[in-house]
């Protein structure tokens, strides 16, 4: 979450989705009393370092990272919370105070700390002991949350081998120390909350959130025989497609096709954040596709889809809603339509926090194209992305490789060492694109580099020239068809 959203939630009273906590030095007792409310009602936000008035008292900066993990770990310990729901605490400061920001979402399974189940309401977290008002959270949570639906003769060998360590892979990416890592696939599966206990009815087992994540195809069709995710061109062919893509896999491997289906068809355009280039395509894509996937209601037969038209990019997908009509960036609260599989998309690095999807598109699709993304909510939800004006960018995901330069570290540090550490920002960022376009493209010519790094002809041939005075490249062959290269002594400096 960002600061701006935090400073917004330090302006309102406590209530049945807030909580401030004060935590000078060490995690308050009590916190995963609130943590298993949330979960086990509408979810909400934590402060800690903060005073029941919204006032920024401070965590002790020399304890602020060390309470940060102490959290992580805290929360995949069943004596804190049970079963384990791991969180992703956030620190920020504000005015040299140090604060941790808890975003809690609502689960699909119902929690306890130290053996306790609580509940959660405007004055605050209070103990449920009565066996009527247990059985009644479990069939709320039951009957609203169809990923949380047992299986009995869904085993652990119908889970595809092969994905868990794709799984360990992506984990370990995301967070090299994260406690699932040292757990056997059995167990991960229990932790992850994709084995459970009905306590009304006595069922036990995997989930259909352990099928469509971890299931072989046939497995998954056999449980969901409608289960089918549609990825369509139609550019030319309008009326029928120009290239489609038929997904009928585990939603890791659907997740990756997709991925790749846009990577294929839609152009990437150059873009720095900070002094970090970054892909606008990958930021904005990997938010849609993700929540296609984590937040469908799989009992539906209605088909999701991702298409892409010449002018924009249509997602559908059945949900369970929690509202209707269009939903606004600046007044909503994000929901889970699947705790569970949303949970394990953000271990797995695929999606951010709670709600961030609908953010970071706002953010980033202004960089990339012209208009505002629509996000409709109903029993269909659906996405709109405006493409705008891509002239000249192609759908060509091999041109778009070459088009889009990336600067490398070796490009930079050449940059660098031919002009300069006191070198302009700005200037060294223009001539790494065209040092990266003519790395990946030798021999090119002045128009060619001109077009494919998007900048003026009188810059690029302005640049070009600064770069052959400083021995970085060269222009090879006669006049007429000949083109530029890297000096061979570039690659030494």
């Amino acid at each position: 979450m960002s600061i701006e959203k935090v400073r917004t939630l330090l302006g309102k009273r406590e209530n049945i989705r807030l909580e401030f906590k004060k935590s000078l030095t060490t995690i308050p007792s009590n916190l995963f009393e609130s943590v298993a409310a949330m979960l086990n009602r509408e979810g909400g936000d934590i402060l800690l370092g903060v005073d029941d008035d919204g006032t920024v008292i401070g965590i002790d900066p020399s304890k602020v990272d060390a309470m940060k993990t102490d959290l992580v770990n805290m929360s995949n310990n069943p004596q804190k919370l049970d079963p384990p729901y791991i969180l992703f605490p956030v620190i920020h400061k504000l005015d040299d105070k140090y604060i941790i920001h808890v975003q809690v979402p609502e689960s699909s399974q119902v929690h306890s700390s130290n053996k306790v189940i609580y509940d959660r309401s405007d004055d605050g977290d209070f103990r449920i002991f009565q066996a009527n008002r247990i059985a009644e959270m479990h069939n709320r949570k039951r009957t609203h949350y169809t990923e949380s639906k047992i299986y009995p003769f869904l085993k652990f060998e119908h889970f595809d081998k092969a994905i868990f360590i794709k799984v360990r892979n992506l984990i370990r990416s995301n967070n090299a120390s994260h406690p699932w890592l040292s757990l056997d696939d059995r167990q991960l599966l229990e932790k992850a909350g994709f084995w459970r206990r009905d306590f009304q009815t006595g069922e036990e087992g995997y989930t259909l959130a352990a099928a469509l994540l971890f299931s072989t195809d046939l497995t998954i069709l056999n449980i969901l025989p409608h289960y089918k995710t549609d990825a369509l061109l139609r550019v030319k062919e309008v009326d029928r497609f120009d290239d489609r893509l038929y997904i009928q896999d585990n939603l890791i491997t659907a997740y990756e096709k997709l991925m790749s289906f846009v990577e294929q068809h839609l152009p990437d355009k150059f873009f720095m954040e900070g002094d970090q280039r970054v892909s606008l395509r990958t930021k904005i894509f990997r938010e849609i596709i993700a929540n296609m996937l984590a937040h469908r209601e799989y009992m539906s037969a209605y088909p999701a889809s991702l298409t892409i038209f010449k002018d924009y990019v249509e997602t559908v997908n059945a949900s369970n809603p929690h509202g209707s009509g269009p939903i606004s960036p600046d007044r909503f609260a994000p929901f889970s339509k699947n705790p569970t599989i949303s949970k394990f998309f953000m271990q797995l690095g695929l999606v951010d926090e709670l709600g961030s999807g609908i953010l970071n598109v706002n953010k980033y699709l202004k960089y990339y194209s012209s208009g505002k993304p629509e996000f409709i909510e109903g029993t269909v939800f659906r996405v709109l992305i405006p493409l705008g004006d891509q002239k000249g960018e192609g759908t060509n995901a091999t041109v778009n490789a070459t088009v889009n330069a990336t600067v490398n570290a070796t490009v930079n540090d050449l940059i660098v060492h031919a002009f300069g550490k006191e070198i302009n920002t700005k200037v060294r960022e223009r001539l790494g694109r065209i040092v990266s376009f003519i790395q990946n493209e030798p021999g090119s010519r002045a128009n060619a580099i001109t077009e494919g790094v998007e900048l003026s002809k009188s810059i690029v041939r302005r640049e070009l020239t600064n770069l052959i005075n400083n021995d970085v490249i060269e222009f090879v062959g006669a006049p007429k068809t000949g083109g530029y290269r890297l000096k061979n002594n570039s690659s030494k400096k």
